[in-house]
């Protein structure tokens, strides 16, 4: 998928993202475009005993997450058990909205919705061209297919509850999210 913008609305919406979603709990990093850039920061997230689960990308290029798939704690079982298993999983957002540090991540593919949820640590890959500014922008222009042909979900930050009283985070999904922003 292509969401090229002009180079000084894409700055400013990339900024109006980091801010929303540091507001949010969650963590942002810009890493170039390439395996070796997301295994790196992967790597960096995730220890090396620490098991991951990965998503195959179906809007980003496949082979994105090729060197990822080298890191020695690679969960290769697609089942639920042992995705449950997880520390942490990487996934795809095939969009991201600025206003509210919100990532946009597909839950009709695969194992996404385990790999996005279970584990204590979510990091999601986004295009940083694919940043609207607002939830309504996903469905008209560039992003109005996958708005409209896909279930997605948006996530803001880690999971989080006050429901019994002062907010904790993890309960109902990750501790974390991290984003990577591709530029």
């Amino acid at each position: 998928m292509s969401c090229m913008t002009a180079a000084s609305q894409s700055e400013g919406l990339i900024q109006q993202f980091e801010t929303s979603a540091r507001r949010s709990a969650a963590t942002t990093q810009r890493i170039s475009r390439s395996p070796s850039a997301i295994a790196e920061a992967v790597f960096g997230l995730v220890p090396q005993r620490a098991r991951l689960a990965i998503s195959d990308p179906v809007d980003l290029a496949p082979d994105l997450f090729t060197e990822s798939w080298k890191h020695p704690g690679v969960i290769r079982e697609r089942t639920r058990s042992a995705l449950s298993t997880a520390d942490a999983g990487l996934t795809e957002g095939f969009a991201a909205v600025a206003r509210s540090g919100s990532i946009c991540v597909r839950a009709d593919r695969g194992f996404i919705g385990y790999v996005s949820l279970l584990p204590r640590l979510h990091i999601a890959v986004v295009d940083s061209s694919c940043i609207v500014e607002r939830p309504r922008d996903l469905f008209g222009g560039r992003l109005a297919v996958h708005g409209l042909e896909h279930n997605f979900v948006f996530i803001t930050g880690p999971s989080a509850t006050a429901d019994m009283g002062p907010l904790v985070r993890g309960v109902h999904g990750p501790h974390r999210l991290h984003v990577l922003l591709l530029i």
